[in-house]
């Protein structure tokens, strides 16, 4: 579409809001509107509403150019009485406009107000939309959960889901709130990650997360739905088992075992020891979301909702870093010549693996993880099992991933653990054991539980085995169910997903501190991964337009005396913090403020320069949200807006 085109319409719309006479708000609403064109039902869902959805008639205007959709809907606003000339009185509710978001696949267009408008407002803009002869039906763009409405005020009064799963109660202390409860162990659980409350919001639907390990196994407690999607990237035929070399369709695990002989002297690692095959890919993949739940049987899922794409990686010996770097793009959904696209792209990616080594920009394992993070996928690895730094892993070391170190239920680091400044985050990953967590004898509180597989080479069908494992495998699919919960919640909300740059600041700005600091050379990250706080957090204040860290936000517009808020999320660790806004024509103020959207009253930082060129400086920034309104000191049009800071390694 033609920006100009757009820009037009937007700056004509403002210049009529702007010369319109001030009305009283009662005066302005019509009380009918055309019942047969709109929907009110729903308004009760929730007490405040900033997204509606307009279906344009076919043939209009409004249905092929945004421009002119965006420019009824304006109107429609002034004549709800939501576009005020000039400034607010005090003490009364801010002007309103209107953006375009996107095109939906029914046909409607979604549209987002500048800020909430209440139940009487929404009714207001809603009965003047449905008069507009162009409309040909309106709605609420409401809140809504996979099992009930969800309005925006109960968001912060969670009602904690107990799933029915049989070993939930006694064995999965790890997804429970950190709340000091003793388990069946007798340990006080500090070191849970508050899954359960987020279930309340979300439980995966919509994402596909890609394990990218061993492959998964049937189990009568595991969804392995997409295990015939998901594909073998392991070329060579002794790591695959296969009689010949090449790629295969399906994720599955055929095993990894090996034996005295051949597979020691094949191994790269001379001292393997004999082992029968581990099933890791179908313990990792249960804990993030694979796991069935609330269905009377086994364990819990994190991500229940979401769908694990099983994608082979890892064999007899182990798995190849050209394979892995392959399968990376793959599950992403990025084209790999001689592999069939994926059908299912991921947004979430689970690394349980490693090995020795420093991954640096330019190294292919960092470019595969750069092009999965260009087609918005989350890539999270396991920090390693070694008790060194990770910065002497990899994958564990890439820029571009989301490192997570393992911890047990007292919320200590684990004593395998590696940690450093490659680390974003922690997990419950097992290992904690019943005096010390460096020392004693295990119990069934120091395990991470799921399902596995009984068979010793070769899997057994539909097994019914559950085994509990110690590691940073087990603590990265933690994470990546999170991740999933919250951009699942976001589906839901009607957001778009967040960037992987704006899922880590988020995790690790929600993250809570563990009990048991570690000590300063045994960092890991900001914290213990908070799923509960993490997805209220990603679905955010609904009021404020999300920044993406270095990328402007092109062509805003605002009218006398508006107000618009945007939001960047800052991880922890920052050098410096640069807000702007430039370009375009117009006078706008700016104010800048941490944990809350401010104004001219209340604000930590302030630009109020003549014209529209504005900029704030923040040195070592404060980690979470922080906003920025702009406020219309004159009309405005084209200007852009941008917030960026180097993100911490």
């Amino acid at each position: 579409m033609n920006n100009n085109v757009f820009r037009r319409g937007v700056l004509a719309a403002a210049l009529a809001a702007a010369m319109a006479s001030t009305v009283s708000f009662a005066a302005a609403v019509s009380p009918t509107g055309d019942p047969a064109r709109m929907d009110l039902t729903s308004l009760q869902g929730q007490p405040t509403f900033n997204r509606f959805i307009v279906t344009y008639r076919q043939g209009s205007s409004e249905r092929a150019n945004r421009a002119a959709a965006v420019q009824t809907a304006t109107a429609a606003l002034n004549r709800a009485g939501l576009v005020r000339a000039g400034r607010s009185v005090a003490g009364a509710p801010a002007s309103v406009s209107m953006r375009f978001q996107r095109k939906l696949a029914v046909g409607g267009d979604l549209l987002r107000t500048s800020r909430s408008l209440d139940r009487t407002e929404a009714e207001a803009l809603i009965r003047q939309l449905s008069t507009d002869p162009a409309v040909a039906y309106v709605v609420p763009d409401v809140m809504r959960h996979r099992v009930r409405d969800v309005a925006a005020s109960t968001l912060l009064q969670p009602q904690t889901v107990t799933p029915n799963d049989t070993y939930y109660a006694k064995y999965q202390w790890n997804l429970k709130a950190p709340d000091g409860t003793v388990t069946t162990e007798g340990h006080a659980n500090l070191g849970g990650t508050n899954v359960n409350n987020a279930w309340d919001l979300a439980d995966g639907t919509g994402v596909v997360i890609a394990v990218l390990d061993t492959g998964i196994t049937t189990h009568v407690d595991v969804d392995t739905s997409l295990g015939d999607a998901g594909y073998d990237f392991i070329v060579d035929s002794f790591v695959s088992g296969r009689a010949t070399d090449g790629r295969v369709p399906g994720g599955w695990d055929t095993g990894d075992w090996t034996t005295e002989e051949p597979w020691l002297t094949e191994c790269t690692d001379a001292t393997h020891p004999p082992e029968d095959s581990s099933w890791h890919g179908t313990h990792v993949a249960s804990t993030a979301g694979a796991e069935l739940t609330n269905n009377a049987r086994g364990m819990a899922g994190i991500a229940h909702g979401a769908k694990i794409l099983p994608v082979r990686v890892l064999g007899h010996c182990g798995g190849y870093d050209s394979d892995i770097n392959d399968a990376i793009v793959w599950a992403a959904g990025g084209h790999v010549d001689g592999v069939p696209d994926n059908t299912h792209p991921a947004k979430v990616i689970n690394l349980s693996l490693g090995g020795p080594g420093t991954c640096k920009a330019k190294d292919p394992a960092a470019q595969a993880v750069a092009a999965a993070n260009a087609l918005g996928a989350v890539v999270v690895v396991a920090a390693g099992n070694e008790d060194i730094d990770a910065s002497k892993t990899s994958p564990a070391s890439c820029p571009g991933v989301i490192t997570v170190a393992s911890t047990g239920i007292t919320s200590r680091r684990a004593f395998y653990s590696n940690y450093g400044k490659a680390v974003e985050i922690a997990a419950p990953g097992g290992g904690v054991y019943e005096n010390d967590a460096d020392s004693g004898t295990p119990v069934n509180d120091g395990f991470i539980w799921q399902a596995l597989n009984s068979g010793a080479t070769t899997p057994v069908p539909n097994d019914t085995l559950y085994g509990g494992y110690a590691g940073t495998s087990q603590a990265t699919p933690h994470v990546a169910g999170v991740v999933a919960l919250m951009q699942s919640a976001r589906l839901a909300a009607g957001m778009a997903l967040m960037t992987p740059a704006e899922v880590l600041a988020t995790l690790q700005q929600t993250a809570h501190a563990p009990s048991v600091k570690p000590p300063a050379n045994r960092r890991i990250g900001a914290g213990i991964v908070d799923a509960d706080a993490a997805v209220r957090a990603a679905v955010g204040d609904g009021d404020a337009t999300v920044l993406t860290n270095g990328v402007p936000l092109m062509g805003q517009s605002g009218s006398t005396g508006s107000s618009t808020v945007y939001m960047l999320s800052v991880p922890a660790g920052v050098h410096t913090l640069s807000l702007r806004a430039d370009g375009g024509r117009g006078n706008v103020s700016m104010y800048v403020k941490a944990g809350a959207a401010g104004g001219a009253s209340d604000y930590d930082y302030k630009s109020a320069r003549p014209g529209n060129r504005e900029s704030v400086v923040v040195p070592r920034p404060a980690a979470g949200s922080w906003y920025v309104t702009v406020v219309g000191e004159t009309a405005f049009t084209g200007m852009n807006v941008v917030g960026s800071f180097r993100a911490p390694r």
